[in-house]
């Protein structure tokens, strides 16, 4: 488990650049054009920063229930700002990706004990990316329709 905090804090003290990669990702993607449109980009970049910067604590200390709290609200903030939730899921997908060709290039393992904590973590990752789009996704859909609808006609 040692390793796996130096991996959380090799993403933790990165969690800026990561951010702007992120960013970069987002602009350059034909899969989701509304983020570009309806979701301002210091709120995006602030949203992905925390997520980064505190990834430890989303891994090793919160709890499911907290996860669920974080991205139902992300969800519903999407589901408002007119993003289709196809959109929603694949930013997710997206952050993950980023974060994973990250610690591919950062990360380089130089034992078998390090490979193994490198796979103990990408498991962590996707369980904690998994729970996070499951939980966007309940988000988005608790906002009716008709909330969409005068929200996009307000802006």
């Amino acid at each position: 488990m040692m390793l796996a905090y130096r991996f959380v804090r090799l993403i933790e003290t990165h969690a800026e650049a990561l951010a702007s990669g992120l960013l970069l990702r987002v602009e350059s993607s034909k899969r989701i054009p509304s983020y570009r449109e309806h979701v301002p980009k210091d709120e995006l970049r602030q949203r992905v920063q925390d997520i980064y910067r505190h990834l430890g604590d989303w891994l090793l200390g919160k709890t499911e229930s907290e996860i669920e709290q974080r991205y139902r609200e992300i969800g519903s903030r999407r589901a408002l700002q007119g993003v289709p939730l196809n959109e929603l899921v694949w930013a997710i997908v997206l952050t993950k990706e980023n974060l994973w060709d990250f610690l591919k290039r950062e990360a380089i393992p130089e034992r078998p004990v390090e490979v193994f904590a490198e796979l103990e973590m990408l498991q962590m990752l996707d369980q904690f990316f998994d729970c996070a789009i499951y939980y966007a996704t309940i988000g988005y859909q608790q906002v009716r329709p008709q909330q969409r609808e005068v929200h996009a006609a307000v802006r």
